[in-house]
């Protein structure tokens, strides 16, 4: 092995070491092994300077900004509070309407906000209705994190796996492109919760004693929660219907293909600036720099692997055991792979390292690197089995005074549920 393979992987398994410790913040520690590379000479400074300003990062900076106008004008308030009205009409059956309008707002809004404002308002009209709470919060959480994987921009993840995939010479999804697939494993998934996650929990959790939970390290979705309560502002309507139309133009121009999502989502929030929805001061508090810092950080990180060739390197011992299965069985082993790498570390560390490796897989196996891609995606955002995988597992996992096996208990199997469906839907939607 060459000195920079050595250093890239030593790197690595630091920052590996590191985001499993939990005791430093995650992108604290993807911006020190990123400057550990440019120092020891693996990265050079223009590909760190690619990094810093890469789609993913110019387009989760804009939509930050969009999606803290629409929190902030009291549009998600009012929301979350008509929602309130559905349940006390419709009882149980209206909760479990309102969470899956909130994994509806997740496929185009941050998650934790959803979250933290609906947490509460569900756990008190499941108090009303002489049900336990505890069996709605969790399947909120998750709800919300399947709903997020339904668009390119529903989470960080799937805009991370779609720059990697351009760096390595594959085409760009467009923003409803692998909605499909989702909306298979979300269903799945809901079923499960419905039919069987939240009577496991019903039985189980009562007597489950309080824990507080520790920093977390999921989906870069780090600081406090507190600061999202602020999005349950008085109604604003022009501000609130501005974002609003701003926003929907910024999905339409991404979608019908008239401009990147970086394009569109940089120029709605600057559109929301000039037309005073936002000041330039509640824009830059909506960045949520700590977010962006540690995309760029573990994308130099994912650039050594794959500038080093360890990559490629790792990729053809994976092939040497995996060719004689097939594509199936490749795709099969690397979503079981990013499934349980994404519930240790974060999931932009996950989606970094493991998007080149699928790309080299498939095309070492002579087939589409597309449905290999989408399984990352999909698994990357499956933090289901941790209380600390995902920001709305923590959120949840306060509020509802829940056990870390509860956790477990309900997670594991949807993990598998979601698994198996998403090994029928990829080879339909994304043939190999």
């Amino acid at each position: 092995m060459s000195f920079e393979q050595i250093a890239a992987l030593v790197i690595l398994a630091g920052v590996v070491g590191v985001l499993v410790h939990g005791r430093v913040r995650s992108d604290v520690a993807a911006l020190a092994a990123a400057a550990l590379l440019l120092v020891l000479g693996v990265i050079r400074p223009v590909e760190v300077q690619g990094a810093f300003a890469s789609p993913a990062v110019i387009a989760l900076a804009g939509l930050f900004v969009i999606a803290y106008a629409i929190e902030l004008s009291g549009l998600l308030g009012l929301l979350i509070r008509q929602a309130t009205k559905l349940c006390a009409r419709m009882g149980e059956a209206g909760l479990w309407i309102v969470m899956v309008l909130c994994g509806g707002a997740s496929a185009f809004l941050n998650n934790t906000p959803i979250v933290v404002l609906a947490a509460p308002v569900i756990k008190d009209v499941a108090g009303s209705l002489n049900q336990s709470p505890k069996r709605f919060l969790i399947p909120l959480s998750y709800i919300t994190i399947m709903g997020g994987a339904c668009t390119l921009i529903g989470t960080s993840t799937n805009l991370l796996v779609n720059d990697m995939a351009r760096n390595s010479g594959q085409p760009v999804f467009s923003l409803f492109e692998i909605t499909p697939v989702a909306l298979v494993i979300a269903a799945f998934g809901g079923l499960y919760l419905y039919f069987v996650g939240g009577r496991l929990l019903g039985k189980h959790v009562d007597a489950a004693p309080a824990v507080q939970p520790h920093e977390q390290t999921g989906d870069g979705l780090l600081g406090d929660a507190e600061l999202f309560a602020a999005a349950d502002r008085p109604f604003d309507a022009r501000k609130a219907m501005t974002a609003l139309a701003i926003f929907l133009l910024v999905l339409a121009a991404a979608g019908l293909g008239i401009a990147p999502i970086a394009a569109a989502a940089f120029a709605g929030a600057v559109a929301l600036i000039l037309l005073r929805v936002i000041s330039a001061e509640e824009a830059y508090a909506g960045l949520r720099p700590e977010v962006l810092l540690l995309i760029a950080g573990m994308v130099v990180v994912g650039l050594s692997i794959e500038v080093t060739g360890l990559a490629a390197a790792g990729t053809d011992v994976l092939i040497g055991v995996i060719r004689p299965w097939g594509p199936l069985a490749a795709l099969i082993i690397l979503y079981g792979v990013t499934l349980f790498a994404t519930e240790l570390l974060s999931n932009a560390a996950v989606a970094v390292l493991i998007t080149p490796v699928a790309v080299a897989l498939a095309e070492s196996l002579g087939v589409d690197p597309r449905p290999f891609l989408v399984g990352v995606m999909m698994a990357a955002s499956a933090a289901f089995a941790t209380p600390f995988g995902y920001q709305t597992n923590v959120i949840v996992f306060q509020l509802g005074g829940y056990s870390y096996m509860d956790f477990v208990r309900v997670g594991v199997p949807l993990n598998i549920v979601t698994w198996i469906a998403a090994m029928i839907a990829i080879p339909i939607f994304f043939p190999f």
